[in-house]
């Protein structure tokens, strides 16, 4: 493996797909009180595998992978309304020629103010999609006015890949993008690409493409992250020499972008399902879990620089039976870590959990912060990334739940 020389004291850039997310927070140890703030319908979306985002006014913007006027999912905006909240779907998915469908992961705000996003599906040739939407050019009277979107890319499937699954977007400071596909690439094992504005449009580009060969992952579920050196951050769902995925780094050189494996992971621990997350200090940490490629426990894990390589240590392993969709840990201002258990929780029912884990003493203990006790009430099944407002409130989805046990998915906050 070509091992890259690293700074223990990197910094992680502030880019706008995680920037919010690590808000500050204050006195999470009382007890937590749920509350659900939306309950979706079949008209204003359905199944929110993906996580939320925050403005600075705290709206919350998000996705669903269904629902909507044309079935094809919608991305909504929930603004807070006296002591209520309310929803509006800014975008129906197939409101145009080659539309996109089915998005998966969080949209995110650009530094020019705009949120984008990928679909699973769809576009012209049915590949999935790169989508930025922008409000209304005059003020908007209702709480229903739609967002004008525009496809980016559409993914061709001839190199350029198939079918952006979970990962967030990752957008620099000049507003280049840069995501992962599941498939695609020379060998269909999957690719990171970028898109940098060319006059009026976009132009992609395949930064590195998977082959699944020698140690070297492949299918990545999860997006990316930087450093402030401009190194790119990700992970495979398989491959790697035990073919259960593999943490990978992409670094710029002026002959193309080199691919440098930090850790292959075993199935021991999991697999690289998950999404990934950088402290200060430039240690990653991550989830593992079993998506839908590869079942394995889910745990948690950091990968610490030194010397010129990356030591592996298991945080906590949460189970076997504990299934990831790539999701992404998230901190608050203690250091103490947090994410979604889909399938966790005590009893023989399951609904879903937000473990914490606390560092002390060179180890880190694990407590459940949240657990989903009812489905109806609820929501139950998160799998996005959670994250905190300015004041301490956490906020995710849930897949499933709200209405009725069969509904279609929630979005939540959890108030210290």
């Amino acid at each position: 493996m070509e091992e890259p020389v690293h700074k223990a004291a990197r910094l992680i850039v502030p880019f706008f797909s995680f920037t919010l997310a690590l808000a500050v927070f204050s006195n999470l140890a009382r007890a937590q009180t749920q509350t659900v703030l939306h309950e979706f319908m079949q008209t204003d979306g359905e199944y929110p595998y993906a996580g939320v985002t925050l403005d600075q006014q705290g709206r919350i913007y998000g996705a669903t992978s269904g629902g909507g006027i044309y079935g094809d999912g919608v991305i909504y905006r929930l603004i807070q309304h006296g002591q209520g909240w309310v929803l509006s779907p800014i975008y129906s998915f197939g409101s145009q020629n080659h539309d996109g469908s089915q998005p998966l992961a969080r949209v995110v705000f650009g530094p020019d103010g705009l949120l984008y996003g990928t679909t699973s599906a769809g576009g012209t040739y049915g590949y999935g999609t790169v989508f930025s939407l922008q409000p209304p050019a005059t003020t908007c009277k209702t709480t229903f006015c739609p967002w004008h979107e525009t496809v980016l890319h559409s993914f061709t499937s001839t190199g350029d890949g198939i079918q952006p699954e979970f990962g967030d977007l990752a957008i620099d400071r000049s507003g280049n993008i840069y995501g992962t596909t599941l498939y695609g690439g020379r060998t269909n094992q999957g690719v990171v690409f970028k898109l940098s504005r060319s006059g009026s449009g976009w132009m992609e580009s395949v930064l590195w493409s998977f082959t699944c060969q020698d140690d070297g992952g492949c299918k990545p579920y999860s997006g990316l992250i930087f450093d402030s050196a401009g190194n790119l951050y990700g992970t495979t769902n398989s491959g790697g020499s035990a073919g259960f995925g593999t943490v990978y780094e992409l670094s710029p050189t002026q002959s193309g972008w080199t691919e440098t494996t930090l850790y292959t992971f075993t199935g021991e621990n999991g697999n690289g399902a998950g999404g990934l997350i950088m402290d200060g200090r430039g240690n990653l940490y991550g989830l593992t879990g079993g998506a839908a490629l590869v079942r394995g426990p889910l745990a948690a894990y950091q990968l610490t620089p030194g010397n010129g390589n990356w030591s592996f240590s298991l945080l906590n392993n949460f189970g076997s039976d504990l299934v990831s969709t790539g999701a992404a840990p998230t901190f608050d201002s203690q250091g103490n870590l947090y994410g979604p258990l889909p399938n966790g929780g005590s009893g023989s029912s399951d609904f879903g959990e937000i473990f914490k884990l606390t560092p002390s003493g060179g180890q880190w203990i694990y407590s459940s912060f949240y657990q989903f006790d009812n489905c109806t009430v609820n929501g139950c099944v998160p799998k996005g990334t959670v994250l905190f407002n300015a004041r301490g409130n956490m906020y995710g989805t849930a897949v499933q739940g709200g209405l009725n046990d069969g509904g279609p998915g929630v979005i939540w906050q959890i108030t210290p």
